[in-house]
């Protein structure tokens, strides 16, 4: 399978890893989505290169038409992607909405349907980069059953339909999750083979692979920040600290909820033996909103994208049920904790 090339740490690479995954998205164009797959995963785990992977793989290996938006994309050419045969229909669309960057999810959407209407039984493909925060958190069911919609109710017959949401964010979650309208997949930083193919590409002078792969827990943007940083973690928690505003955050907290926190920072787990108190609820749902801890559950093959984490790790922070998405977000958290 020919692989995209990604930008990292100053240079092109090619994609790494992820096999597993790669043969689920397999099956997947196959038979085509039956509802909406949202993807959860920690910040800078590698959804964004995954999705940019399946793209190329629906177009290149199975004849999609595909259709990609990233409204968080620093380009702007990364925003909307999609198919070069489509492009008139695109470009009629984008013309209708005379504010397309605001409304690009319903401009995608809109691009969708109307493929379905011109080419008579399309394979189409409609994916989506943490759209949710774009969109609005209060607005990531209603978008859901849209795109389920889509799927169900399309406005003209098609031949299979991939319909793929990833999200770090997982405040969303339950709201989706208790509705029929999409399944909910989880996916987690590199293995630590793969991991360690990406670490390879770095040059010397640099830590040893064992030293980062317990500050960053295969989560490849934490070591692209390590690298730029000249390998200083310093700089690196400084930056979570100040992008999570941890210090203005936890200066709120009362003594027992930094208790709570405390315990949290040794098992991610001791939070979910509390919740019946208001408390850790509040804490848990923080904790997950500011992406410094994410969601887990059991580690079978059927709700995970590419391969889960062990069942538990608390070296890295990683429990059954939660788990911090890197060690040095548990490291910013516990300096913090440490000032009061």
């Amino acid at each position: 399978m020919k692989r995209i090339k990604l930008a990292f740490a100053g240079r092109e690479i090619e994609f790494i890893d992820r096999e597993r995954a790669l043969k689920q998205i397999f099956e997947w164009a196959e038979k085509g989505t039956w509802d909406v797959h949202v993807i959860y995963g920690p910040e800078g785990c590698g959804k964004t290169a995954l999705l940019k992977q399946i793209k190329m793989l629906l177009e290149e290996e199975f004849n999609y038409y595909v259709i990609y938006v990233s409204p968080l994309a620093k380009d702007l050419r990364e925003i909307l992607i999609y198919t070069p045969t489509i492009r008139e229909i695109v470009e009629e669309v984008v013309k209708s909405f005379p504010e397309s960057y605001s409304k690009i999810v319903d401009v995608a959407i809109t691009i969708a349907s109307r493929v379905m209407r011109r080419i008579r039984k399309p394979k189409i493909a409609v994916l989506m980069d943490d759209i949710f925060q774009a969109i609005g958190l209060d607005k990531a069911e209603i978008y859901t059953k849209i795109l389920l919609n889509l799927i169900e109710y399309p406005p003209e017959e098609y031949e299979r339909i991939v319909v793929i949401v990833v999200s770090s964010e997982g405040v969303t979650w339950e709201r989706i999750g208790r509705h029929r309208w999409a399944d909910i997949f989880v996916m987690w930083n590199m293995s630590r083979d793969g991991f360690e193919e990406l670490y390879k590409l770095l040059p010397e002078p640099k830590p040893s692979f064992e030293e980062v792969w317990r500050l960053t827990g295969g989560n490849p943007d934490v070591l692209e920040k390590l690298y730029k940083s000249n390998w200083s973690v310093e700089a690196v928690l400084s930056r979570i600290i100040r992008e999570k505003s941890l210090y203005e955050w936890i200066s709120t907290l009362d003594s027992y909820t930094r208790e709570l926190l405390e315990e949290a920072l040794e098992d991610p787990d001791a939070i979910l033996r509390k919740l019946r108190e208001e408390a850790a609820r509040k804490l848990r749902d923080e904790l997950i909103a500011r992406n410094l801890i994410s969601r887990m559950w059991e580690r079978d093959e059927f709700g995970w994208i590419d391969f889960p984490p062990p069942e538990k790790d608390l070296e890295l922070g990683i429990g059954e049920f939660y788990a911090w998405q890197t060690p040095l977000h548990r490291e910013a958290v516990r300096r913090i904790l440490k000032k009061f």
